[in-house]
């Protein structure tokens, strides 16, 4: 019988993508959920918890290749510390995992580049964590989900006055496309760090709260606001943004003409001419 494939953060927006994709290559699939669940044809549900470690050395006990979508805003690095030596224990020969672009390149110094990118500095004490395992490994970073950034812009738009941090870029990326990478990563042979995946544009984040405003049918006026710190600066540099590696297809004005219905859809037609 062919070995499952485990999969961490399996219920999220990227694991959402992941797992019927993989499941119709035909392969059996592990997923891990704290909470847990009933399983279905071709998907075994898991209970376990990474941020303590109960429960992942059943899940991942057979599982030959692994694919680590589980995230959240800190303590990515002890996730994959359990992680990894439940699959080095198991004899697991593949760990995909997956990053984001800037994780390398955003400096986390202060108290105020940890209140607003701890995240990237997780993930990249992630990569270490995995890079020195021992195991076969292969990472993909991509830019920002469309559905993260618009949870952002959301926030900020609803107050009377937007404030948005002056010179901050984003490279929206569709994580179906980004789920179909990982697949193809999943089945191949391990890899290391591979290139990038980033959306088709880079915009400015004025830019996105404007287009989400409009699509809204919302009136606010926008304030520039300089956000201090290194991190900060960083991203006004466009350490988060892979410019060479604009590889996904579809916009931000398509997604939420999708998203917020057919009253943007001429925004997105017009953007696509």
């Amino acid at each position: 019988m062919t070995a499952p494939i485990l999969i961490t953060g399996g219920t999220g927006t990227l694991g959402r993508q992941v797992v019927p994709r993989l499941r119709d290559t035909g392969r059996e699939l592990r997923v891990l959920s704290r909470g847990g669940g009933e399983s279905v044809e071709g998907i075994e549900l898991v209970t376990g918890d990474l941020t303590t470690g109960q429960g992942v050395d059943a899940a991942v006990d057979g599982a030959e290749i692994i694919v680590h979508l589980a995230g959240t805003a800190k303590g990515d690095d002890v996730k994959a510390a359990h992680l990894v030596r439940a699959a080095a224990r198991a004899g697991a020969r593949h760990l995909v995992f997956i990053s984001v672009v800037g994780a390398d390149q955003v400096p986390v110094v202060s108290a105020v580049d940890r209140a607003m990118f701890g995240y990237l500095a997780a993930k990249r004490a992630a990569e270490q964590v995995i890079a020195d395992s021992g195991l076969a490994w292969t990472t993909l970073r991509a830019t920002q989900f469309h559905d993260s950034l618009l949870m952002l812009v959301r926030q900020l738009a609803r107050l009377p006055v937007v404030p948005v941090p002056a010179g901050w870029r984003f490279q929206p990326i569709d994580p179906r496309e980004v789920a179909a990478r990982l697949v193809e990563l999943a089945l191949g042979a391990p890899a290391g760090l591979v290139p990038a995946m980033g959306g088709p544009r880079v915009y400015q984040l004025a830019e996105l709260v404007r287009s989400y405003l409009r699509a809204s049918g919302r009136h606010r006026p926008i304030l520039p606001v300089r956000v201090p710190g290194t991190a900060a600066r960083a991203l006004r540099a466009g350490a988060n943004l892979a410019p060479d590696r604009a590889v996904g297809h579809r916009t931000w004005e398509e997604f939420l003409a999708d998203e917020l219905g057919p009253r943007v859809r001429g925004t997105a037609a017009s953007a696509r001419s």
